[in-house]
């Protein structure tokens, strides 16, 4: 809880180191070490920072005007 206090308050550690490797393979063999060293919670908080990231971009901003729909039912005859 501390982590997702602290990220929200913008006081979250990042590592800033820069790493070259040999192929795309050997980047991605060590980004899964990685994550798989975290604890659950990290993982799962990094996961809900994506999803709202993904969010914040496919809708910016949710008090647009839009079209209003009308739903109708339409009952049909039974066979």
């Amino acid at each position: 809880m501390e982590q997702v206090r602290a990220r929200s308050m913008g006081q979250i550690h990042m590592d800033k180191t820069i790493r070259i490797y040999a192929s795309h393979k050997e980047m991605k063999a060590d980004e899964y070490r990685y994550w798989q060293s975290r604890p659950v919670h990290e993982r799962m908080s990094a996961v809900a920072e994506l999803t709202l990231a993904a969010y914040a971009l496919k809708e910016p901003t949710r008090d647009v005007r839009r079209l209003q729909r009308t739903v109708v039912c339409l009952q049909r005859p039974q066979r």
